[in-house]
């Protein structure tokens, strides 16, 4: 059974806890790339460097009308957990500090009484929250194919766990729930499910 983004970032926290560990983020200083290489514990998410980024992406999106009150929509569908019960994708190339990766812009539609239809007439309405995924350069985060991972609320504030750690950057990376993990299971070994779902 998949669970809403919110109860796995709960869960995850809480059996961290339970045995004793405690979640880092990339908060200081560097890049934290090469962390592995000295055998250090690679950083998790929403450290400085992954919000600094999450807050360039957002901006560069509404530069290019991906999000935003103008943006550029795709027809709605229904959803499933951890996303909403509609949503909308943009999956495009999409250039970022002169780096050209892969986006996926999923809007997240919830609430009583939405449907396809009510997306379709009034998305802004409806909208919960925005989760991206965006392959980053080679070297970010090889092991999980580069992709950067962040959810935002509409207004583009980031999203946080209950320890107030911003879910951005390599989310939950090592644990067997949550965004890396979920998505390592997509057939095609892409992470993306919607690449299936349109085969």
């Amino acid at each position: 059974m998949k669970l809403s983004l919110y109860a796995v970032a709960i869960s995850l926290v809480g059996a961290m806890a339970s045995a004793g560990c405690t979640l880092q983020s990339d908060g200081g200083g560097g890049s934290g790339y090469g962390r592995e290489a000295t055998g250090q514990q690679l950083p998790l998410f929403g450290g400085k460097d992954s919000t600094a980024y999450a807050a360039k992406l957002w901006r560069a999106m509404q530069q290019a009308n991906l999000v935003g009150s103008n943006r550029i929509t795709s027809t709605p569908y229904t959803g499933q957990h951890p996303h909403g019960a509609i949503l909308d994708t943009v999956d495009r190339p999409f250039t970022l500090d002169g780096h050209t990766g892969h986006l996926i812009v999923k809007r997240n539609y919830g609430g009583e009484g939405v449907s396809k239809q009510a997306v379709a007439n009034d998305p802004d309405k409806w909208l919960a929250a925005i989760t991206v995924m965006y392959r980053r350069e080679a070297g970010y985060d090889p092991d999980n194919q580069n992709w950067f991972w962040v959810k935002y609320l509409p207004d583009g504030r980031l999203a946080q766990n209950p320890k107030g750690m911003a879910l951005a950057g390599r989310v939950a990376k090592g644990t067997n729930q949550g965004c890396i993990a979920c998505h390592q299971s997509a057939p095609g070994g892409d992470y993306v499910f919607n690449h299936d779902r349109l085969r």
